[in-house]
C-alpha cells in the first residue's frame, strides 16, 4: 500500500509519516517543500495539472494532507488552509480519483460553543478568527470534492516537537532559555482563562493511520480530540513543573480578558465508533514527552 504524507516535515506530518512507517506492508512517501521529499511541491502555489502529473507518478493508494499553516497573514492562510486542499482534491480527482483523503481540520472551525458542552460533529461552523475561517474553506473544499474523503477535526494538539506558534511549543522555548541562563523570573505568555481540549500529536497520529486504511467508507467529518477542556492554565503549570523551572507563569498585562473562544471540547463519539481510535496518552504524558524532546537544557530546538 502507497500512502503519501503531504507536509510530512510539519508537527502533525512528521508524527504521521512515523506512525504510518510502522505499519505492515506499507510504502510511506513523502510531499512538501524539503529537498528530501518524494513529492517537490508547495501546495500553496502548486497549479492543479502540475500537482496531478506528480500524484499520477507517485500513484498513492491514500493521501494524508498534513500540510498548512497556524499563523501568518490572511493571505498567507487562505493559500495554505483553502487554496491548497482545492488544488489537492482538483488534482486527485483527475491523477489518482480512487484514493482516499484524509485531510486535517481544525476545532477553530466551529467557533465559540456553549460552556460545559463537547461539540459534535453537526454542530454549525462558526469560526471567529482568520485561521479558523481558512481551515473551514479547506474543509468545505475536500467534503464537497466527490472523492473517498474524510476531514479529522483536530482540537489543540501537543507532543514532542511542537513549534513555536502554539502555547506549548512556544512556553518550552521559553522554559528551557530561563534554565540555561539560570533564571527565576516570572515568565508571562498570552491569556490563561480559556480552556482547550489537548490532545496528544501521537493520539492523532493514530487517527490518521486508521481512517487512512479503514475498509468502510467513512462520514465526511470526525472529531479528534480528548474529550476534555482544559484551563490554559493547567497546562502552563504542568509544563513548568515538567521542566523543573522555579519561577512562575503569569498571564501577560491585558491577555486574560474575555477570549472570544472561552470554552473548546470536542465529543468524540464519532472516531470511537467508526476508527475504534480513542486518545491513549494523558496531558501529563503529552508535556513531559515534549520537556524530554525539546525542553532539557543543552537540548537544541527542533
Amino acid at each position: 500500500m502507497r500512502l503519501l504524507v503531504l507536509g510530512a516535515r510539519g508537527f502533525l506530518g512528521r508524527h504521521v509519516a512515523g506512525r504510518l512507517r510502522a505499519l505492515p506492508g506499507v510504502r510511506v512517501l513523502t510531499g512538501g517543500r524539503h529537498p528530501a521529499d518524494d513529492l517537490r511541491v508547495d501546495l500553496a502555489t502548486v497549479r492543479p495539472g502540475t500537482l496531478a502529473e506528480l500524484i499520477g507518478r507517485a500513484a498513492p493508494d491514500a493521501v494524508a494532507n498534513c500540510a498548512g499553516a497556524v499563523g501568518g497573514s490572511s493571505l498567507t492562510l487562505v493559500e495554505a488552509n483553502s487554496r491548497a486542499p482545492a488544488v489537492l482534491c482538483a488534482a486527485l480527482r483527475d491523477a489518482a480519483p480512487a484514493a482516499r483523503l484524509v485531510h486535517l481540520g481544525s476545532a477553530a472551525e466551529y467557533g465559540p460553543t456553549a460552556l460545559g458542552e463537547r461539540t459534535p460533529e453537526e454542530a454549525p461552523a462558526r469560526p471567529v478568527c482568520a485561521y479558523g475561517a481558512s481551515k473551514l474553506a479547506g474543509t468545505l473544499a475536500v467534503t464537497g470534492s466527490g472523492l473517498d474523503a474524510v476531514v479529522l477535526r483536530v482540537t489543540d494538539a501537543v507532543g514532542p516537537g511542537a513549534g513555536p506558534a502554539q502555547l506549548p511549543g512556544r512556553l518550552t522555548a521559553e522554559l528551557r532559555e530561563a534554565l540555561r541562563h539560570g533564571r527565576t523570573d516570572p515568565l508571562r505568555v498570552g491569556g490563561l482563562a480559556a480552556h482547550r481540549d489537548y490532545v496528544d500529536v501521537r493520539d492523532v497520529a493514530t487517527a490518521v493511520a486508521l481512517a487512512l486504511t479503514a475498509p468502510q467508507p467513512l462520514p465526511p467529518l470526525l472529531n479528534i480530540g480528548s474529550g476534555r477542556a482544559v484551563a490554559v492554565r493547567e497546562l502552563a503549570h504542568g509544563l513548568v513543573r515538567a521542566s523543573g523551572y522555579r519561577g512562575r507563569v503569569e498571564a501577560a498585562p491585558g491577555a486574560d480578558r474575555a477570549p472570544a473562544v472561552p470554552w473548546q471540547c470536542a465529543r468524540i463519539t464519532a472516531a470511537r465508533q467508526v476508527l475504534d481510535w480513542r486518545p491513549t496518552h494523558t496531558l501529563h504524558a503529552s508535556l513531559s514527552a515534549l520537556w524530554r524532546a525539546d525542553g532539557a537544557p543543552g537540548q537544541e530546538p527542533r
